[in-house]
């Protein structure tokens, strides 16, 4: 799954989740860290179950334990926490305070979770996973000048100094009896080594890890390290910035200056995709946009690429036949069953741009989601109906 389809599906859950509103203390709230024994988790909640029996309020406490049964019994099913953790959120979501609707929701975080939490209240605790949303992508960070340089990565608002190098270049004293020519050589080496080493640092701490790199530095000294590039090249060097240190203040800097930089590399990422699909539109190249045709091409696996805006606002609805209760999905509500031809309700809408993406998934079809916030994002949404596909053939 790509990185805009991705944080859509995740924004969804969580504004679905954000709407569930419980009568008193009764939504649980369970964040699970990476690596966790399932089996202390469980132990836990038991523990909490036989302190839910002291609730005084009768249907708070019916509902809390009946979310705390319902949690136990998934977790059975749970064998290990999942790589980045696991966050399950459970209790009485129903808006008919005469009728219960226990529901679980289960999802694993965007980022590696790193703390343990139990929380009962009016609302489930979405704070950690919206910080995570707001902070989509880790980057490299850089700090250096002739004498020392720091590599950190910046995950969230968190930054995590990866290493601290120093160099000796611009300290050495030329000695008695040293040519000018063997001392400025001897210095030139030394900065070679000193580049080096902070480059295979780069490798180490961002290969396949970061989304792009931005260095930073008071004075020339980075602007020579990037015209020397000792890093690999596949890492992706997003920016230069001026700073006036090279150590965690120096980084803290780089972050204060980096917020145009990263919102003009998603610009430039959305400009490029809508600038090949017009390209391919204006020659009558492979490529269809449309509800129905991107559809069909998706269906057909004739798709290879589908843009979908986030700004598209249509439906999909799912019918269920009042004669012989098959259930299908279609694109009106105004239909027959396509079975037995009887008349149909409607038991759910799903807006189109989730139906594509679950398609697209199903179909193992590149999909990208296409913002609103730029001029590019607002022309596809306008002029071509927000959905776009590129074709195999």
């Amino acid at each position: 799954m790509n990185d805009s389809a991705t944080l859509y599906e995740f924004k969804r859950k969580l504004r679905v989740l954000k709407s569930f509103r419980g009568s008193g203390t009764q939504l649980i709230s369970l964040y699970i860290p990476a690596n966790y024994p399932i089996h202390e988790v469980t132990a836990k909640l038991r523990e909490e179950l036989n302190q839910a029996t002291n609730i005084k309020s009768k249907t708070t406490r019916t509902n809390v334990m009946s979310a705390l049964e319902k949690i136990i019994n998934f977790l059975k099913h749970v064998k290990k926490t999942p790589p980045k953790g696991l966050v399950i959120f459970c209790g009485n979501v129903s808006q008919n305070p005469s009728k219960d609707d226990i529901r679980l929701f289960s999802l694993e975080p965007l980022y590696e979770l790193k703390m343990s939490i139990y929380r009962c209240d009016s609302t489930f605790f979405l704070e950690p996973l919206e910080r995570m949303v707001e902070n989509k992508d880790s980057y490299g960070l850089v700090v250096l000048d002739g004498r020392e340089a720091t590599v950190a990565i910046l995950k969230g608002t968190e930054i995590h100094v990866i290493k601290k190098l120093n160099s000796t270049a611009h300290a050495k004293v030329r000695k008695g009896g040293q040519s000018a020519r063997r001392y400025e050589r001897l210095i030139n080496e030394s900065i070679e080594k000193y580049y080096k080493r902070v480059g295979e640092a780069m490798d180490e701490a961002f290969l396949g890890k970061v989304k792009g790199v931005i260095i930073g530095g008071p004075g020339p000294t980075k602007e020579f390290f990037l015209k020397e590039k000792p890093f690999n090249y596949q890492i992706k060097v997003l920016g230069v910035v001026d700073t006036g240190y090279t150590d965690e203040y120096g980084l803290r800097e780089v972050v204060s200056k980096m917020a145009s930089i990263i919102e003009e590399q998603e610009a430039v990422k959305e400009k490029r995709l809508i600038d090949r699909f017009m390209k391919e539109v204006v020659k009558g190249g492979l490529v269809t946009y449309g509800r129905e045709e991107v559809l069909n091409a998706i269906e057909s696996r004739q798709a290879e690429h589908v843009l979908v805006s986030e700004g598209l606002k249509d439906t999909i609805y799912v019918l269920q036949c009042k004669s012989c209760g098959h259930t299908f999905k279609a694109e009106s509500k105004d239909v027959q069953c396509e079975r037995c031809g009887g008349n149909v309700d409607v038991v759910d809408e799903v807006p189109l741009i989730e139906e594509i993406i679950e398609r697209c998934h199903a179909q193992n079809i590149k999909v990208d989601v296409i913002s609103t916030n730029t001029p590019e994002g607002v022309q596809f949404l306008q002029g071509f109906g927000g959905l776009a596909a590129f074709l195999r053939y």
